[in-house]
């Protein structure tokens, strides 16, 4: 809230009267320096803030502040010195990144600039701020629309830009779909109106048939995983036989997080293990090394490939008593299948509202993008195989096109020290 007139002045006389007594408290030169600065007394608030800055040299309010008198004076170099200290002690300063995007840009360093700008709106909003103009302080409504503006225009730049070799490949009318699935994600085209109980969490394609369970008849490999089923599941037994440790499928020891995702029941703690022959990307050598036929398996099906974010394939191992409690996946593009190796009585999954009763050796697909939750009420352990594979109502230049989508947009998010991964 915006202090009035009579409260400022109040403010300042009360700042005053502490500096005589602590000469260098780093609040009260912050704030004489901000009162300086904004009746266009720079040189006044530069000296109280470097006398802060010596007193203070890790203080990230004096870095700060130091920056936007720089800015206000033009040296954008000493601004974004300044700034960018401030950050590295308070990372969370949502405005200070604001201002360093704001010096970045204008010494022409626009790719710096672009994720300053879009760290500071994304920042702010995860702390509630910036979501609106009731939210945003009135002297700031404008810049925070640049800054929006700004770093929606610059990632559209740089996602056209890793579309447009597949764009000369397969002809602009051939990716038509993608480039409403990028608007979308930018926020540049509304999402359109689709089943209420499919909600992704990251890309959402459009023009394409949605359905929470898919005909096995859209995937002739079913056939291929069926048949090598009780391959599959010796070599799962020796895993679960031998020394190999799984681990926590989601992959936190957060107990909070955890029991967002999952309820135990009957006295059983809940608990979802996996071991992974791929993740986010990443092949585990040692585990196709110790199952080599289903490894060879999953090489030989057409798996979802995009570096740094699949494919994703494993044996699930859901302990008794354990719920996945209703979750929502990433995108819509790939499709998630099981093939049930351990099938204990009652243990489903429900996707979009419909359940579906595991039967061991046969394969079942959907869209992990509609809500679904899984669930074993037994007393004995449940293992499915997991894979993905792209949704067949993707084109082969779509599929493509995708992949190198997606790369781009984790590349951005790693610049901007974000998850990779949105799953």
């Amino acid at each position: 809230m915006q202090l009035q007139r009579g409260q400022m002045a109040a403010a300042e006389s009360s700042y005053r009267q502490l500096l005589e007594h602590e000469p260098d408290d780093a609040d009260a030169l912050i704030f004489l320096a901000d009162r300086e600065l904004a009746q266009r007394n720079a040189p006044q608030a530069q000296l109280l803030l470097s006398r802060a800055e010596r007193a203070h040299p890790d203080h990230p309010g004096v870095a700060h502040q130091l920056g936007s008198v720089y800015l206000a004076t033009g040296d954008f170099e000493a601004a974004a010195s300044h700034l960018q200290r401030a950050l590295s002690l308070a990372p969370r300063m949502f405005l200070a990144r604001l201002r360093l995007g704001i010096a970045l840009e204008q010494l022409d360093r626009s790719d710096e600039a672009l994720t300053a700008y879009f760290m500071a709106v994304r920042g702010a909003q995860e702390q509630g701020r910036w979501l609106s103009d009731a939210t945003t302080a009135p002297g700031l409504r404008d810049l925070v629309k640049y800054a929006m503006s700004y770093a929606n225009a610059g990632r559209r730049r740089l996602f056209d830009a890793a579309l447009e070799p597949l764009r000369e490949r397969y002809g602009r009318s051939e990716l038509g779909r993608v480039d409403r699935a990028l608007a979308i994600h930018l926020g540049l085209e509304p999402m359109p109106s689709i089943d209420p109980r499919q909600r992704p969490l990251f890309l959402y394609f459009p023009d394409i048939p949605s359905q929470p369970f898919y005909p096995r008849e859209r995937f002739p490999w079913h056939e291929t995983l069926e048949a090598a089923a009780a391959v599959v599941r010796a070599e799962l037994l020796a895993v679960l036989a031998g020394e190999q440790p799984l681990e926590s499928f989601l992959g936190v020891d957060d107990p909070t997080l955890a029991q967002s995702m999952l309820r135990g029941s009957d006295g059983h703690a809940a608990a979802w293990d996996a071991y992974f022959f791929h993740r986010h990307g990443d092949r585990y050598e040692d585990h196709c090394v110790a199952c080599p036929r289903t490894s060879a398996l999953l090489d030989a099906v057409p798996l979802v490939r995009i570096r740094d974010h699949a494919p994703e394939a494993l044996f699930s191992v859901l302990r008794p008593g354990t719920h996945i409690l209703p979750h929502r996946g990433v995108t819509n593009t790939r499709l998630v299948t099981h093939l049930p190796l351990i099938v204990p009585s009652d243990c489903a999954l429900r996707v979009g509202g419909q359940v579906h009763s595991w039967r061991e050796g046969s394969c079942v697909t959907f869209d992990d993008t509609f809500e679904h939750e899984a669930w074993n009420r037994s007393p004995f352990t449940r293992v499915v195989l997991i894979l993905d594979s792209w949704n067949p109502d993707l084109t082969e230049a779509e599929r493509a096109a995708v992949t190198d989508l997606v790369e781009a947009i984790g590349d951005f998010n790693a610049s901007c020290e974000l998850p990779a991964d949105p799953a």
